[in-house]
């Protein structure tokens, strides 16, 4: 899979041309890593991933429809560091595919990265438009779980690091074509230091 540069989420949702060429095989975690590490030392995100949940559903209620009338946007996350990849599931379904546990390696190997040591992340699933919104909805809540449970077991990623959310069709990266296949990725987003380390070596969270 190709690396995408870091860019605000309006930019992400905006433009469908940084994943137009996709290659799983080639995908670099040294790479991804040094991307998500270029955050100031003051970066924080005061909106949990509860939060952020709860925010999609309330969109979804106030912005009824067959599909959302604008992107979704979360303006805390426009300064974050985020990198988009994609990860295939079988159809209907939070199963990963075989084809993509090298990519989930990748990126269990980027969060491993000393460069990212400390750190929180958000792992946020995005789908296309083809059912209904809603339950769209839940199926990228289930498969941004699925990641993260894959980081977990058997990759070793911190759970305490990884929040998951489900953010369905309501930030199409090509609303002109819902049903196409760009709309379906997974981000990745640096939400800022989460844990410190004592002197000797003992982790705690940062207040």
């Amino acid at each position: 899979m190709r690396p995408h540069h870091i860019c605000a989420l309006g930019a992400l949702i905006l433009s469908a041309a940084v994943t137009a060429a996709l290659a799983q095989q080639s995908i670099n975690s040294g790479q991804m890593a040094t991307s998500l590490a270029r955050v100031s030392s003051d970066t924080k995100l005061a909106m949990t991933g509860a939060q952020m949940r709860q925010a999609v559903l309330d969109y979804i209620r106030d912005y009824p429809g067959a599909l959302p009338p604008r992107p979704l946007t979360f303006p805390q996350l426009e300064s974050l560091t985020q990198f988009v990849v994609e990860v295939e599931f079988d159809f209907n379904s939070a199963v990963i595919k075989p084809s993509s546990y090298r990519t989930v390696g990748s990126i269990a190997d980027a969060l491993h990265h000393p460069l990212l040591l400390g750190y929180g992340f958000l792992v946020i699933g995005h789908t296309d438009s083809v059912g209904g919104r809603a339950y769209n909805v839940g199926l990228s809540q289930r498969r941004a779980e699925a990641i993260r449970e894959a980081l977990i077991d058997p990759f070793g990623v911190n759970p305490a690091a990884l929040d998951a959310v489900g953010m369905g069709e309501e930030q199409l990266r090509d609303s002109a074509h819902p049903t196409s296949g760009v709309n379906r990725r997974v981000q990745l987003v640096n939400v800022g230091k989460k844990f410190c380390f004592g002197r000797s070596g003992e982790q705690f969270l940062c207040q």
